[in-house]
Formats: structure tokens, sequence, C-alpha cells
């Protein structure tokens, strides 16, 4: 079983890449946003998912074990195989598919090629209470990421600058507000998000 890989990029393909292993080429499945990153001829580090059927042997790669995790994750939900979690992986970061499923957000899984509004809504479903505690932080750092942007909803705004405001620090604000919305607070207003969150801080 094949877990990383350390080499030097070959060729990179439309959804692979070539890593030439001290002259064994190992071919890898990768999502658009990790081949984005990769050069030819430049050193690279894959974290290795080792797929081995009757048929075939196929190695999907990540840049970061987080990703891998999510790739593994995606496929428990019915219906999605390696294909689709990687589309997914193509369009959202770990941490923006985080944050859409603590946010119940439809339309950001949706973005994903080969995503329908249903299979959208099967994966917010069926991933909300299955997604592991690594889930939570990258979560918190979507949130905080919208919140620095200026694009966070005004009830998680309003939470967050509240809670500030009672003396807490952003970062243990935005925190506590994102385990608020995966704890139930999904389309709640401020008021509710702001209980929610001192329930968390008072932990």
């Amino acid at each position: 079983m094949i877990g990383k890989l350390k080499g030097t990029v070959d060729e990179i393909g439309e959804d692979y890449v070539l890593v030439d292993v001290h002259g064994v080429c190992y071919l890898a499945f990768c999502s658009a946003r990790t081949l984005s990153r990769l050069n030819v001829g430049e050193a690279v580090v894959l974290h290795i998912e080792t797929y081995v059927r009757e048929d075939q042997l196929k190695l999907f790669g990540f840049t970061t074990p987080l990703e891998r995790e999510w790739f593994r994750l995606l496929q428990v939900v019915q219906g999605i195989g390696s294909k689709v979690a990687l589309a997914v992986l193509s369009t959202l970061t770990p941490s923006e598919l985080a944050n859409a499923i603590a946010l119940q957000d439809k339309t950001a899984i949706s973005r994903a090629p080969g995503v329908g509004p249903k299979v959208a809504i099967r994966i917010l479903t069926e991933l909300k209470n299955k997604a592991p505690a690594f889930a939570g932080e990258a979560a918190n750092m979507g949130l905080k990421q919208e919140i620095g942007e200026g694009v966070a909803s005004a009830p998680v705004a309003d939470a967050v600058s509240a809670l500030t405001n009672l003396g807490y620090s952003r970062d243990q604000a935005a925190n506590a507000v994102a385990a608020a919305l995966r704890n139930g607070g999904e389309g709640a207003d401020s008021a509710k998000l702001i209980r929610l969150g001192l329930k968390e801080l008072s932990r």
C-alpha cells in the first residue's frame, strides 16, 4: 500500500500527474486544485490514497493529509465515487467544504461539476454528523476567513462582534460561533448564535 510519494513531477495531465521516484514513474489522479500547484521538473510530495480492485490499481494524490481525509469522507455518501469527490475538492478547499457543511450551504456544494442540488443535499445531510473532528477546525478557518473578508452573513458577523465586545478575542469569538452553527444554529439569528456561542465559551 502506497501512503506517500516523494519525487519529481514528470508530466501533468488533465486529471493526473506522473511522479518520478528514482526512475520509476507513478501515475496519481488529482483534483484540479492540486494539479494547479504543480510544475514539471519540480520536487513534489503527495499524500496517496490507493485503490485496489480486481482489474486495476489506482493512486489518488493530495498535497495535504486533510484533503485526502475529505476525499475518503465524501465517498461515504451514497452515490459519491472518486470522480465526484475529486470534482468537489477541485471546486472547494477543505476549509470551504467544511464551512459549507457546517452552514448547510447547498449552493456552495452545487458549484462542483457533476453535483446537482439533490446530490449536494445528500452530501450535506449525510456528512453533517459524520464529519470528523478535523472538519470543525477547517470550518473555523473558513468562517474566520469570511469574517476577515467581510463576506460572512449578517447574523454571524453580528454574533462575532457581540462576543468580542464582551471581551473575547476575535479568534475565540469566531471559533465559538462556528461551533454554534454546527450544533444546531443553521438559520439562527444573531441572538441565538450569541447565546450558543457563550455556551461554547463557558465550557
